[in-house]
């Protein structure tokens, strides 16, 4: 399995961005594909997720309403919109699949991170 993360970049608060991860070798109706970030001098915490197969979605509080998951199968690619961003949205962000759940502990496979920077 690899996935392959773009899209990040500097913005002014209530800008957007949209984050792409390209993967492949993936196979299986139970994985989820998420994306995490890890804010600087913090723990890696859990954004979205959204079922390889299918439509479930979730989402962090903190994001409800601004960010959308979405998934475009004929490309195996998987799409974070990131709307009214705000600065404390900023920090690495990372693609991953594996187990459904919030915990990153869950994901076996990682995409490297892109940067996103949130300027007030």
């Amino acid at each position: 399995v690899q996935l392959q993360a773009s899209g990040g970049g500097m913005v002014q608060a209530g800008g957007s961005l949209r984050l792409s991860c390209a993967a492949s070798g993936l196979t299986g109706s139970n994985v989820d594909m998420g994306w995490f970030r890890q804010p600087p001098g913090k723990e890696r915490e859990f954004v979205a997720g959204i079922r390889w197969t299918g439509t479930l979605t979730s989402y962090t509080d903190s994001v409800k309403g601004r960010f959308t998951i979405n998934r475009d199968n004929a490309k195996n690619t998987v799409y974070l919109q990131m709307n009214s961003l705000e600065p404390e949205d900023t920090a690495v962000y990372y693609c991953a699949a594996g187990s459904p759940g919030r915990s990153w502990r869950t994901y076996a496979y990682w995409g490297q991170g892109t940067q996103v920077t949130v300027s007030s």
